[in-house]
């Protein structure tokens, strides 16, 4: 419920008030753009929550926005850790860095005008209200990117079928195009650009899979692509985006920060956003690998899939819902990342103030596009232990003798786990990709 009230600690009021006497120059510059209802709504300065004080709050949308200066670098999940608490009373956050504010104000306004705009717009899921309209498109969408991505294949294993107790059939996207699923969305989000924005270029901002799959998708179809990384990403991932000349722009490694960054190249490049999980397109597309999953063993009764940003989750949920009668999907979940798991419980999004686990590409959550999806139609989330992440891994690797990466093996470490939910089923599993340093296993 919005315009709800958020108990403060009444010592912070004279605290609140000294800081709005004494405001930083990024907070009077940002003052300047939204206050007066310069938005649309009105938003108030240095407004006391719990035991916090946040930058700027609207109260009608309950949003605040943040300004991270130099003293936040070296608390940040500390600063997290606030976030999640007031999150947890429904309170949304925009953060946008000092350096942001000062020197990319454009993009800063334009970033708080969507965000403002999307909440001031009821929220609604993209499946439409014709679910026949949704099938065929998704079948129109499978047959628009079949000539950029590889139909993979499905495998078996007797050996880990015994182990598992259930009947395994493996959709093996790690032999995809540049190694993982994300191809996929990544085709059928930039095949859906009209030649005007084709032309003018996209610009997304990824350290992993995706950053790879839009430059490469860009490169088949002559589109430029604008790739905005961490300045600590692995060397490995940027050599990776320069063989399919996607142009890196190098970023503080901060999620405003590359926010704010792809915001300044859509802005001066007129490129568009694409969005790694949070996006249709990109989980139409996604949806295809279930698809062809359905079409060759149409007699699943689970699909399971490695839960991250949500868009292979939810394109694989909409697939089972209009491609099969009885097939479910499950998710699954490192335990030390478990904000999917807890998003289904709540109701709401879920954020994670740690990490720390091995499969580096399920640390981002959910989004408002693919999160209406998930609750809809995602049967369940199933949360599992690092080693039993690493010993699944060990048994793809060294039983049916292919690579892949931590993250596609956490679907498989779930029915490990879980032997008597899934005795004797026909269980599919997505194996998302198998980029992996090979000099750095865990096993």
């Amino acid at each position: 419920m919005r315009n709800k009230v958020i108990p403060y600690n009444p010592k912070l009021k004279e605290y609140a008030r000294q800081l709005r006497n004494n405001s930083t120059l990024a907070e009077v510059l940002l003052w300047k753009n939204i206050k007066n209802e310069a938005l649309g709504v009105q938003f108030h300065r240095q407004v006391p929550m719990l035991d916090y004080i946040v930058d700027f709050y609207c109260h009608e949308l309950m949003l605040a926005i943040e300004i991270d200066g130099d003293s936040h670098d070296h608390r940040y999940f500390e600063d997290l850790n606030r976030q999640n608490k007031l999150e947890n009373l429904g309170v949304r956050f925009i953060r946008f860095t000092d350096g942001d504010v000062k020197n990319n104000m454009l993009s800063v306004s334009m970033s708080l005008e969507e965000k403002v705009k999307s909440l001031k717009t009821p929220l609604k899921s993209p499946q439409g209200d014709n679910p026949f309209d949704l099938r065929q498109t998704l079948i129109e969408v499978h047959n628009r990117i079949k000539p950029f991505i590889h139909k993979t294949p499905v495998l078996t294993s007797q050996l880990l079928n015994e182990k598992a107790g259930c009947n395994l059939f493996f959709k093996c996207e790690n032999f995809q195009k540049m190694g993982a699923f994300k191809m996929r969305g990544a085709a059928n989000a930039i095949l859906s650009l009209s030649e005007e924005e084709r032309q003018r270029g996209v610009v997304t901002h990824s350290s992993g899979n995706f950053a790879q799959a839009v430059s490469l998708a860009a490169q088949k179809l002559g589109v430029k692509a604008y790739i905005v990384m961490p300045e600590n990403a692995p060397q490995v991932k940027k050599n990776a985006v320069k063989t399919y000349e996607g142009e890196i722009i190098e970023c503080e490694s901060t999620p405003q920060a590359r926010e704010a960054t792809a915001n300044r190249i859509k802005e001066e490049k007129g490129a568009t956003f694409l969005h790694p999980s949070n996006q249709d397109e990109v989980i139409y597309g996604n949806s295809t690998a279930a698809i062809e999953l359905l079409e060759e063993q149409p007699n699943l009764d689970v699909i399971l899939t490695p839960v991250g940003g949500g868009g292979l989750i939810a394109g694989t949920a909409l697939a089972a819902h209009y491609f099969s009668e009885k097939c479910k999907v499950i998710g699954a979940e490192p335990k030390a990342v478990d904000d999917a798991y807890r998003s289904l419980i709540s109701g709401k999004i879920e954020t994670n103030t740690t990490f720390a686990t091995i499969a580096d590409g399920l640390r981002t959550h959910l989004g408002d596009r693919n999160f209406p999806i998930i609750q809809k139609h995602v049967e369940k989330i199933i949360c599992v232990e690092e080693n039993e992440i690493i010993k699944a891994m060990q048994l793809i690797w060294e039983r049916m003798k292919i690579i892949v990466e931590p993250s596609s093996a956490v679907a498989f470490a779930a029915v490990l786990k879980n032997r008597k939910e899934f005795a004797t089923k026909n269980v599919g599993i997505i194996l998302s990709g198998g980029n992996v340093d090979v000099r750095n296993l865990p096993f």
